[in-house]
């Protein structure tokens, strides 16, 4: 039997990249040398097999290899969410049914994908995996990828079922995050912002955590962002989060090719591979160098 966390949802939670073979296969090596990375830099959790992981294009059995890998590497030093990224309810129910043994501290679920959904489907979607889940459920709202958004009100309703631990918002809608924020709920809900452009408001307005996927690239400004807005350093938010807004120019100098630009930034610290698994995303040798001068106007290489 699984045994629940007792662990928190909060702090700093970066979503590893999923380093490539030039074969298209996991490059184990190397997502060891970027989790031990992450770890070491003072993260408090990892968010698996999401967005930056490339989650939707992995195999269920690379999914459970990668979790696998970063529980030998966390070794119980931070907490694990394991994303079940699957375009229906009853895929998620069976990845989830094989994710569960590998005992991870929360998993992970985005709404149904590729048809259009009403607001009542999207919740009994996540009503039916929190009912199913023997570990606490961390809702993902990122409609730019499922273009089924979680509306305020349903994140509200679902905040009362005692299996859902919180939410990553990456939909960039501050406003209703916020409202959410200040929303008068039982018991212990999470708030965690996933849009690296609002850490530092987020923050300040009192969200309990911060997943970034720009975070592999260099992972020291958003744990510093997050103890200086717990201690109330308002200068020490402001300048960290100056300097994620800086470290985003990889995104805009690549087109918007948001994990392809993470993994070429890794890369250049020799923790990733540039290789998406379509091959046909990974940024080319001038797209690449283009992500260099960046880092390198920043002093960080």
């Amino acid at each position: 039997m699984v045994e629940q966390t007792t662990r928190r949802l909060e702090g700093v939670i970066p979503a590893p990249l999923t380093p490539l073979t030039e074969q298209g296969k996991v490059h184990f090596p190397m997502l060891e040398k970027q989790l031990a990375y992450l770890v070491e830099s003072g993260a408090d959790g990892l968010f698996l097999n999401g967005t930056s992981a490339e989650g939707a294009y992995l195999s269920r059995s690379e999914k459970l290899d990668v979790l696998k890998a970063a529980r030998t590497v966390a070794a119980g030093r931070v907490f694990l969410c394991a994303a079940c990224i699957q375009p229906s309810t009853p895929q998620v129910l069976e990845e989830l049914e094989a994710t569960v043994r590998l005992e991870p501290d929360f998993v992970v679920a985005v709404a149904p994908f590729y048809c259009t959904l009403s607001q009542e489907a999207i919740r009994g979607h996540f009503l039916a995996v929190a009912r199913s889940s023997p570990l606490p459920l961390i809702l993902y709202n990122i409609p730019q990828c499922t273009h089924n958004p979680l509306a305020l009100e349903t994140i509200l309703e679902l905040a009362r079922e005692p299996n859902i631990a919180g939410v990553k918002d990456s939909s960039g809608d501050f406003v209703a995050f916020s409202r959410g924020l200040l929303a008068e709920l039982p018991g212990r809900f999470s708030w965690i912002i996933g849009e690296d452009y609002l850490d530092g408001p987020a923050m300040a307005m009192g969200a309990d955590g911060i997943v970034s996927g720009l975070a592999n690239v260099w992972a020291r400004f958003y744990v510093d962002l997050y103890r200086a807005a717990r201690s109330g350093d308002r200068q020490g938010l402001a300048s960290n989060h100056a300097a994620i807004h800086q470290l985003y120019g990889i995104h805009r100098v690549s087109g918007g090719q948001i994990v392809a630009a993470l993994k070429a930034g890794a890369a250049f610290f020799g923790r990733c591979t540039r290789r998406m698994k379509m091959k046909e995303l990974t940024l080319s040798e001038e797209q690449a160098q283009r992500v260099r001068r960046v880092l390198e106007e920043m002093q960080l290489l």
